[in-house]
């Protein structure tokens, strides 16, 4: 008697069509298309969490940006003078300063200043 794996199989392509669930038309019913899509979908995925650092990093630049700029002062000028200032924080960190305590970071851009003059 031959063994042929129907139930292996029919777990698998259950397993890709569940993950294609809500996927528009065929991709999310028909089983090679919907393998199809879940492969991309992964792609996008995997690339998409990359791509995230780098546009949080960049959203954090321009705030920093404007607000070095409501403070009299450029970008790239603020960032050397804190690191000649020894100030040890983060793009993250100094942005979320710059939103929800003003004035502590007029002070952290007045020790950049002073640090570079």
């Amino acid at each position: 008697m031959r063994v042929k794996n129907g139930a292996a199989t029919r777990q698998r392509r259950n397993r890709v069509l569940k993950r294609a669930k809500g996927f528009r038309g065929a991709r999310g019913k028909l089983f090679r298309n919907a393998k199809e899509s879940t492969l991309r979908a992964d792609a996008f995925a995997y690339s998409g969490r990359r791509r995230k650092k780098r546009d949080f990093r960049r959203l954090w630049i321009t705030r920093l940006s404007a607000a070095a700029e409501l403070n009299g002062m450029l970008y790239s000028r603020f960032i050397n003078g804190i690191k000649k200032a020894g100030i040890e924080m983060n793009r993250k960190e100094l942005s979320e300063l710059a939103i929800h305590e003003p004035e502590v970071f007029a002070q952290i851009c007045e020790k950049a200043k002073a640090a570079i003059a």
